[in-house]
């Protein structure tokens, strides 16, 4: 897959680099919504993404909301549509630990195991490792299903570190399951109510809520969409456990109120203090070994500018992204129903808000992701032109190898069976490794356009594997015609 992208980035390099231009300078001014709608709509059209739902607050007080698109039932997309977050779900995870702080029921620096008693895998990973992605914790792509915190975190015990603890950054989900499950220990309650009644519902987040799986039903939430070649295609969600690590379910109008928190350093709609602005602030401070990466946040890197402290999130269906800029006090959040396999285009939406919000004009950006789909459709075409014209071929193709022997014409037919053995690994073989819960068509939806280019390339080569062995074992009457004048 790495091989084929990075191909398919060689051949658009020369496209895109004429429509790539930078965002261009202008004076700072008074925040201008009307910017931020004409921006938006001009990158959904670029891009061909079906919706955005955005927000903008400064120095805790929203300024701007909006939806742009369809939603799930073909209405207009708004800020209270229900949409999933991903990843950014792990930002209120690591709120609800510190809120357990705050009470002195946990402490960052114990051991995991004095929560979870039956956690076996290594007794130095704190509560801060996991917090800040510092445990030594693997992240599989192949992961067994759960239907609960408590399955996620027992078969997380047969796993093996990857490093010791508090040492190195390596993400995983399987930290987040974790502290959500010290969280539901600790608290005696199940992990959402926890974020219902101790996060969502003092911040006004009226349609927040948090999932376990994928499967749990939620009222209102938008269909999610996979793009490809430019469009965008309705996709059902693939199974999976989520709680922790990526289950909530918000909208643009409630993730504002939550960034407003954030800038409030920790101070809800109401007045009321939900944490101490020390324990925000650590939240969003790179911690010991953890390179940028904070307590469910991250710090952005070199040459970024300005300064931003982040966090994605993407899932089937479903793209997110938070930014808080502490130096101009903005903060934004972009959530899209639809999921880009080549490109985060919620981190791209959200970084042209900021500059709207420093003044400068932003760029919509050349349109990579359904470039990168085009060269491949291009391959796709062509493999099935070569294939056609290799299948007519097929019969002179053995009769030329008829005279050899049968092994050596078996070793020339291997080439082409690698495209077929690479399919049936990817779309029968994955979905049954460690008893996931994927299935052919979800792995299909990852990423359409080059899922479809190997199962062209796969048809292909079975095709003319068969086309071949056939001609060799019922030669044409032409063929033995030939050898006999011969």
């Amino acid at each position: 897959m790495r091989l084929v992208l990075a191909l398919s980035l060689v051949l658009t390099l020369p496209i895109l680099g004429p429509l790539a231009v930078p965002a261009s300078a202008a004076a700072p001014g008074r925040f201008d919504p009307s910017k931020v709608d004409t921006y938006v709509t001009g990158y959904l059209d670029r891009h061909g993404l079906p919706g955005a739902a955005v927000a903008v607050v400064r120095d805790g007080e929203i300024v701007h909301e909006a939806g742009y698109g369809q939603d799930s039932a073909g209405g207009r997309l708004t800020e209270r549509t229900r949409l999933r977050i991903g990843s950014v779900s792990k930002s209120f995870t690591a709120f609800a630990v510190l809120r357990l702080v705050d009470e002195g029921r946990v402490g960052l620096d114990t051991p995991v195991k004095r929560y979870l008693p039956d956690f076996a895998l290594s007794e130095a990973i704190t509560v801060r490792h996991l917090l800040s992605h510092t445990s030594g914790l693997p992240n599989p792509v192949i992961v067994g299903p759960a239907r609960s915190l408590e399955e996620a975190a027992d078969r997380i015990g047969d796993w093996s570190l990857s490093a010791k603890p508090g040492t190195s950054y390596a993400y995983s989900n399987a930290n987040y399951w974790l502290a959500a499950r010290v969280v539901e220990k600790v608290s005696g309650q199940n992990f959402n109510a926890y974020l219902a009644d101790h996060v969502f519902a003092p911040l006004g987040m009226d349609d927040t809520v948090n999932t376990t799986t994928t499967r749990d039903p939620v009222s209102g939430l938008a269909q999610g969409h996979v793009t490809a070649y430019g469009g965008a295609l309705a996709t059902p969600e693939a199974e999976a456990m989520t709680s922790g690590s990526g289950g909530v379910v918000s909208t643009a109008h409630d993730m504002a109120a939550w960034l407003a928190t954030q800038q409030r350093d920790g101070l809800a709609p109401d007045g009321r203090r939900l944490l101490p602005a020390k324990l925000i602030r650590d939240s969003q401070t790179p911690q010991p070994g953890a390179e940028r990466a904070g307590l469910g946040w991250r710090r952005s890197g070199a040459g970024i500018e300005p300064e931003r402290i982040s966090h994605s999130g993407v899932v089937s269906g479903f793209n997110a992204q938070q930014d808080l800029v502490p130096g101009n006090g903005y903060g934004v959040v972009v959530l899209l129903n639809s999921f880009t396999p080549s490109v985060e285009h919620a981190h791209a939406i959200s970084s042209g808000i900021v500059d709207v919000a420093e003044g400068r004009e932003p760029d919509p950006g050349a349109p990579v992701a359904t470039l990168i789909d085009l060269v491949l459709g291009a391959i796709t075409a062509l493999a099935l032109t070569l294939g056609v014209l290799g299948l007519r071929r097929a019969p002179r193709w053995a009769a030329r190898r008829a005279d050899g022997p049968a092994w050596r014409f078996a070793v020339r037919l291997l080439p082409q069976l690698i495209a077929p053995a690479i399919a049936v690994f990817v779309f029968l073989v994955v979905p049954t490794m460690q008893g996931n819960s994927f299935t052919s068509a979800d792995v299909f939806r990852l990423f359409p356009a080059l899922t479809t280019l190997v199962t062209a390339l796969a048809v292909v080569g079975t095709g003319l594997t068969a086309a071949r062995v056939t001609a060799r074992i019922r030669p044409t009457a032409s063929d033995t015609g030939g050898k006999a004048l011969r």
